[in-house]
C-alpha cells in the first residue's frame, strides 16, 4: 500500500477563512516534490492528495491540503539557491539595486526569511551590511553558516519574529523570495514581518505570479510545498489585515514569471501598482472562469506529450531529462510518465545526484552522463531555466538529437532549429 503523508485538508480559505472553497482541479495522490528517494529503497514513495482550489471571497488560489512541514522540508531537502548561475546573477543584481536605492550601509540591517544557503544575504554582507537569515532546512543552513551568514534554523513565524525583535535591532530591509507561497498561515507570516520591520523599513517579497501560471500553463508549479498561488488582488488584504501596505509591484521573468512587491508601514501606491491591479480586475482573477484556459491547456499538453513519448519509443529513441526540479514531480505525475519513458534525469546539484525522482524512480545523474550515453532527446523539466541549460549543453542538440521543452508549449529544438509540437 502506498504510504500517505501526514496532512490536513482545509475547509476554509488560508487568508480570509471564507468557506466553502471552489475546487478547480484534483491531481489525486501525488508524490511529495523534492522528497527524493534512494533508488535501492524497496519501499513505496510517500504521496498525498493535491487539490487546487479557489476562495470565492478574496480570490486566493491555494491547495486544500497541508502536508506536515517535517515531511516537506526534511533533513535531506535538496534545494540550494546558488546552484543556478542565472538565479545567482539575478540575486546579486537585486542586492546591488536595493543597496543603492535604500542607501544601506554598516548601520543598516537586512533580514531574509527562507534564506536557504545564504547566497542573497552574502551579497549584502560583502557590502558591509549586517544580515540575518531564517531557514528551516538543515543542509542549506549549514552551508550558509559555513559562509559566515548568521542564520536561525527554523521557520519564520510571528512568534519567532517577536524573539528576533527582542534580541536585536529591527530590519531596514526584509526579504522573502519565493516563500510566502509556502506558508500555511499567510497572516501569521505577514504579522511576523510587521514585528521585525523598522518604522521606515521596507519588505521586498517575490513570488510566482498567478497570471503567469495561467498564461504559461505552469501547472507543474502546483505541488505540496506551494500552498498559495498569488495575485496582487489576493495578497493585498493579507498585508493590510496586519498593518502593512502594498506600495509597489514589478513583474519579473524569474521562475517562468514572478511578481516582486514592496511593502511598508505607510501607504504610498505607485502608478505601476495601480495599473497591475486594474489588469487583474479586468481579467477577473478571482473567478473560476479565469482558470478555464489553464485546465484545458493542461489536457492538451498531456495528450501531446504522451503522443511524443509513444512516437520516440516506436522509433527506438531513448529520452532523458534535465533538471530534477520540484515541478518535475507534478509534471511526471500528471503526464503519466513511467520509469521506462525517461532513462534518467541529469541535474547539476550534487545533492540530488545518486537519488531518484519520487513516484517514478527515474534516477538522477550528473550532466556528464549525457555525453556518455546514447540519448536521442533531452526533456528540459526545469523549463524556466531552459536557455541556461541549452546553452551549457549546446553540443547535445545536433541534427540527430533534440531538446524538448514541455511548458508553456511543447517545443522540440534541433541545433538552431525550433519547432512547436503543439
Amino acid at each position: 500500500m502506498t504510504p500517505i503523508a501526514p496532512h490536513v485538508s482545509l475547509d476554509c480559505c488560508r487568508s480570509c477563512a471564507a468557506a466553502p472553497l471552489h475546487v478547480l482541479h484534483r491531481f489525486g495522490a501525488t508524490p511529495i516534490a523534492d522528497r527524493l528517494v534512494d533508488p535501492n529503497d524497496a519501499g513505496k514513495d510517500m504521496r498525498a492528495p493535491l487539490t487546487f482550489v479557489l476562495c470565492p471571497d478574496c480570490g486566493l488560489a491555494q491547495i486544500q491540503e497541508t502536508v506536515e512541514p517535517r515531511i516537506l522540508f526534511h533533513e535531506e531537502y535538496p534545494y540550494y539557491s546558488s546552484v543556478s548561475n542565472a538565479l545567482s546573477q539575478y540575486f546579486r543584481q537585486s542586492a546591488e539595486t536595493l543597496i543603492a536605492k535604500l542607501d544601506l550601509d554598516g548601520s543598516s540591517r537586512v533580514m531574509e526569511a527562507a534564506s536557504n544557503d545564504g547566497y542573497l544575504l552574502r551579497c549584502f554582507k560583502e557590502a558591509g551590511i549586517p544580515v540575518l537569515g531564517i531557514d528551516p532546512s538543515d543542509g542549506p543552513v549549514d552551508v550558509a553558516r559555513s559562509k559566515g551568514i548568521e542564520t536561525i534554523h527554523g521557520f519564520f513565524t510571528a512568534a519567532r519574529a517577536r524573539e528576533i525583535a527582542a534580541d536585536g535591532p529591527p530590519a531596514d530591509l526584509f526579504l522573502a523570495n519565493n516563500v510566502l507561497a509556502h506558508v500555511a498561515d499567510p497572516n501569521d507570516f505577514v504579522a511576523g514581518i510587521a514585528e521585525v520591520l523598522s518604522e521606515d523599513g521596507i519588505a521586498v517579497l517575490e513570488f510566482a505570479y498567478l497570471l503567469d501560471l495561467v498564461d504559461n500553463c505552469a501547472f507543474d508549479t502546483i505541488y505540496h510545498q506551494h500552498l498559495l498561488y498569488l495575485s496582487l488582488t489576493a495578497v493585498q488584504p493579507i498585508f493590510e489585515r496586519n498593518g502593512l501596505y502594498l506600495n509597489d509591484a514589478e513583474r519579473t521573468a524569474v521562475h517562468g514569471g514572478s511578481m516582486r512587491i514592496t511593502v511598508g508601514r505607510t501607504q504610498s501606491r505607485t502608478p505601476e501598482l495601480e495599473r497591475l491591479l486594474a489588469v487583474e480586475k479586468a481579467r477577473n482573477v478571482g473567478d473560476p472562469a479565469f482558470f478555464a484556459p489553464l485546465l484545458a491547456r493542461m489536457a492538451e499538453l498531456k495528450s501531446a506529450f504522451r503522443a511524443m513519448l509513444d512516437d520516440y519509443r516506436a522509433r527506438g529513441v531513448q529520452l532523458a531529462g534535465f533538471g530534477a526540479a520540484a515541478k518535475a514531480t507534478t509534471l511526471l505525475h500528471h503526464f503519466d510518465v513511467k520509469r521506462s519513458d525517461i532513462v534518467y534525469i541529469a541535474d547539476k546539484s550534487t545533492w540530488k545526484q545518486g537519488l531518484a525522482m519520487p513516484g517514478t524512480r527515474i534516477p538522477i545523474v550528473a550532466p556528464d552522463e549525457i555525453d556518455e550515453t546514447r540519448i536521442g532527446a533531452l526533456v528540459i523539466f526545469a523549463w524556466n531555466f531552459a536557455n541556461e541549460i541549452m546553452t551549457e549543453n549546446a553540443s547535445f542538440a545536433d541534427n540527430e538529437r533534440a531538446f524538448i521543452v514541455p511548458i508553456p508549449d511543447l517545443i522540440v529544438t534541433r541545433g538552431a532549429h525550433m519547432r512547436a509540437a503543439l
